[in-house]
């Protein structure tokens, strides 16, 4: 897994949003949903759920976020 990808969603899982996440790590918004698209297609199955007014992690989205946050 690429260390860069999981510190990006290390920072959306912190924030709870992918337009914020985007703003900190100064990219886009489209360019971190395909990160997560990619985590996601790697992973087997959905790293965050996706809601109104934001995300939440799933179980393994928790724990690679973890995992990003020590890189």
């Amino acid at each position: 897994m690429d260390p860069k990808q999981l510190m990006q969603l290390a920072v959306i899982v912190e924030l709870g949003s992918l337009t914020k996440a985007a703003q900190r790590l100064n990219t886009t918004q489209p360019s971190l949903s395909r990160v997560v698209k990619m985590i996601e297609s790697r992973v087997g199955g959905a790293v965050l759920r996706r809601y109104l007014y934001g995300v939440v992690p799933t179980e393994i989205g928790l724990r690679l976020a973890e995992d990003g946050r020590e890189i």
